[in-house]
């Protein structure tokens, strides 16, 4: 595979290297470096996302005729490289690049109409509803039912740790339609408005003491069918399909890239102030291991991007990007933490004032521990794995 670009990829890459320049304010940088949690602000993100359907570039993942670049899958991937690189948030994929993805492929004209443009200016904030008290990895046992009551459905039960929910304003949901056959088999996909009769969400907390995840509770609310996307208990197959993108719809080297190098700053500045720092070449060696990783996780996103770029989804091979992506991720927050070592503790360090400390080391504690539910969130790690062996290795 020759992963070399060509001499007008590189032109592009020069392109996107002065819009950044001249249209990343450095507000949203520093907000991006100092957070731990999975996504950035809502409002540090939305605005990012302005600026980017202001230039045409936020939906590259998106057909032309929805608002997408039509670039190559090197330009898509060169963008994203340069976005990290450059400190910008990646946007939150909740609507843009998980519920778009279904509507375009599953939901009715109107839907379509309807829909994608308020999701691409972010008039609409969504939310996931997958995740239950007791269905999260066996996720086909979901119990949020919903009930034909003529044109509507009346929606009762929960759904948990529901990333933004506070923040959303409406959620797409698995419901149970049926529940005489298969698990599988009684499922549909739901659109629901948070501000409908009957929605309520609780906090839940983080280790960090982040407020990202939620439980969200439906008490007797009445949704329109017409909110249904595709046909009633077949929302299995949809939810499976948007799966695909959130394990591996994206690209996580140059994410990964990006948090290395932070590392790497962070090493330095510790040198500084410890004369004989990693004496043995242990940490030296750890950060290699991961740039070797690291470059082997590029070369399978861009062998993937490229048999996808004529449009179609990830396929299983989204599982394998998930579980290298979360371990890669997972190591560099240890040895980030190994490094900050006693220092650590307060879970705050910037706050003594140390010279010569990068302004990010703030959210190494707090990234480590919330990040440890990475191996749980979009599919456990023991999913990834059946999910290789079934229909990658054909075990």
């Amino acid at each position: 595979m020759d992963l070399s670009f060509t001499p007008r990829e590189l032109e592009f890459q020069q392109e996107v290297r002065q819009f950044l320049a001249g249209n990343l304010p450095p507000h949203i940088v520093e907000a991006t470096a100092s957070n731990s949690s999975v996504f950035v602000e809502k409002d540090i993100a939305l605005a990012w996302q302005a600026i980017l359907v202001e230039k045409g570039w936020a939906v590259p993942q998106w057909p032309t005729e929805h608002g997408g670049t039509d670039w190559t899958p090197a330009q898509k991937y060169l963008f994203s490289k340069e976005c990290y690189l450059a400190g910008a948030p990646m946007l939150i994929p909740l609507g843009l690049l998980m519920l778009a993805p279904v509507i375009m492929a599953f939901g009715s004209d109107e839907q379509k109409r309807e829909l994608l443009p308020k999701i691409l200016s972010g008039e609409h904030y969504w939310c996931q509803g997958y995740s239950e008290p007791g269905a999260g990895s066996d996720l086909a046992s979901l119990k949020l039912k919903a009930e034909s009551d003529g044109d509507d459905y009346i929606v009762n039960g929960s759904k948990m740790w529901t990333t933004h929910a506070h923040l959303a304003d409406h959620i797409f949901c698995l419901v149970r339609t049926d529940s005489s056959g298969r698990p599988q088999q009684g499922i549909s996909f739901l659109l629901v408005s948070m501000d409908t009769p009957g929605v309520s969400v609780a906090p839940i907390l983080t280790m960090a003491g982040d407020h990202e995840v939620n439980q969200v509770f439906f008490d007797n609310v009445r949704v329109p069918k017409s909110n249904r996307i595709g046909e009633e208990n077949k929302g299995w197959q949809y939810a499976k399909y948007l799966l695909e993108f959130e394990r591996g719809g994206g690209f996580s080297a140059p994410r990964i890239q990006h948090e290395l190098q932070r590392l790497g700053k962070l090493v330095a500045a510790t040198r500084q102030e410890i004369a004989d720092f990693d004496a043995d070449g242990e940490i030296a060696r750890r950060i290699a291991r991961l740039h070797i990783d690291l470059k082997a996780l590029e070369i399978t996103e861009l062998r993937i991007l490229s048999s996808v770029s004529g449009g179609g989804n990830p396929g299983p091979e989204s599982s394998i990007l998930k579980l290298n992506t979360t371990r890669l991720e997972q190591s560099i927050n240890e040895l980030s933490v190994d490094v900050l070592g006693y220092r650590g503790f307060p879970m705050n360090p910037i706050a003594d004032g140390i010279p010569n400390r990068p302004d990010y080391i703030s959210s190494v504690v707090p990234r480590y521990l919330n990040n440890r539910a990475a191996s749980i969130f979009g599919g456990s790690q023991e999913v990834q794995r059946n999910i290789i062996a079934k229909m990658v290795l054909g075990l």
